[in-house]
């Protein structure tokens, strides 16, 4: 399933909640602490979105982009995690 307004690439199941709530809101920054994004996921975020910046990239290239990343691409966003914070700034892109 592809999401209004998005690339052909298909939004992953468990990650469509994530790609909802970034895309319905106004604000152009959005901060979410790791406990808010397992609530609302659903599931635990896995070990290495706690310890390694990588699995918060914001691949350009379509082939390039993980699972997650596509949830706040697709919403037009960009993630800076904050790891000993646990927290990531979802900020707003063009487009």
């Amino acid at each position: 399933m592809t999401m209004p307004g998005s690339s052909s690439l298909a939004m992953p199941a468990e990650f469509r909640s994530l790609y909802k709530y970034l895309h319905g809101r106004y604000a152009d920054t959005i901060v979410l602490t790791f406990a808010q994004m397992e609530d609302l996921l659903g599931f635990p975020l896995p070990d290495t979105a706690r310890v390694e910046q990588a699995w918060w990239a914001n691949a350009a290239d379509p082939d390039s982009q993980s699972p997650q990343s596509l949830s706040w691409m697709q919403a037009n966003r960009t993630a800076t995690p904050r790891l000993s914070a646990q927290v990531v700034v979802f900020e707003r892109t063009s487009g």
